[in-house]
C-alpha cells in the first residue's frame, strides 16, 4: 500500500481528501503545516506528497525546495494543491520540482486519477541510468548535467526534460507525449511551456545544443 502525506491547513479539505484516498486504498496522513510534516518524514518517507502552496509558516514552495534539496526526498513524487490558477504560478511550482499541479476546487476522482498517473510515471522510469551523448553527460545519482566536462545549472523540469529526451535518443517524440511524461498535466499554454524549456535548455547547452532537434509538426528529437 502506497503511503500519501497531505499538507493542507484547511481542515475540511484535508479531511475530505484523507477520507477519499483511504477509501481508494491508500494509506494517508494529514498535516496542517510544514513543521509537523517534516517531523513525520524523519521517520517515514511517503510514496507521494500532496502539498498546498498557501500554508502558515513555510509556504508550499519553500517546503518543495527543501524536499528537492534533500537526498532522501529529492525523487519523492509531489503534487501541488493550490487556489492559484495563472500559468506563471504553475510553471514556477513545476520548475521547483513538483510532478503535477491541481487547482482548487478539484474533483476527488480527478485527484485520484492524477495521483495514479504520477505514481505510474515515477515507477516506470528507470531513474538509475546515467546518460552520455554528444558531449552531454547526465549523472542521475547526483542529478547533475555536464557539457564537455563543465557542470551547468538547470532547473528541475529542465533536467527531467533533458533526461527524457536523452533516454529516447534518436526517436522523434510527439509534443503531447513529452508533456505527459515530463509534466503530466494539462493547462492552456502548455505547448508554450515546452517550447520555453527547450529554448532555455539550448541556451544552457551552448555548442551541444545541436543535439536537440525540432521535428516540424511532431515535436522534438535528441541526437541522430
Amino acid at each position: 500500500m502506497r503511503k500519501i502525506y497531505i499538507v493542507e491547513d484547511d481542515e475540511d479539505i484535508r479531511q475530505i481528501v484523507e477520507y477519499a484516498l483511504t477509501t481508494a486504498g491508500f494509506e494517508v496522513m494529514g498535516f496542517e503545516n510544514g513543521e509537523s510534516f517534516f517531523a513525520a518524514i524523519k521517520s517515514t518517507i511517503p510514496g507521494l506528497v500532496l502539498l498546498d502552496i498557501m500554508l502558515p509558516g513555510d509556504d508550499g514552495l519553500s517546503i518543495l525546495k527543501k524536499l528537492r534539496s534533500s537526498a532522501s526526498t529529492k525523487k519523492t513524487p509531489i503534487i501541488l494543491l493550490t487556489a492559484k490558477s495563472s500559468e506563471l504560478d504553475k510553471v514556477k511550482g513545476l520548475d521547483f520540482g513538483a510532478d503535477d499541479y491541481i487547482t482548487k476546487p478539484f474533483g476527488i476522482m480527478e485527484l485520484i486519477s492524477r495521483i495514479n498517473a504520477v505514481l505510474r510515471r515515477s515507477g516506470a522510469d528507470d531513474k538509475d541510468v546515467n546518460l552520455d551523448y554528444g558531449g552531454i553527460s547526465i549523472d542521475n545519482t547526483r542529478r547533475t548535467v555536464t557539457v564537455n566536462g563543465e557542470l551547468i545549472t538547470v532547473t528541475f523540469k529542465e533536467y527531467e526534460l533533458l533526461y527524457y529526451l536523452m533516454l529516447n535518443k534518436g526517436l522523434a517524440l510527439d509534443r503531447n507525449k513529452i508533456l505527459e511524461m515530463v509534466w503530466g498535466y494539462d493547462f492552456e499554454g502548455e505547448s508554450r511551456t515546452l517550447d520555453m524549456h527547450i529554448r532555455s535548455l539550448r541556451q544552457k547547452l551552448g555548442m551541444a545544443a545541436f543535439n536537440i532537434k525540432t521535428i516540424r509538426n511532431v515535436g522534438y528529437k535528441f541526437g541522430e
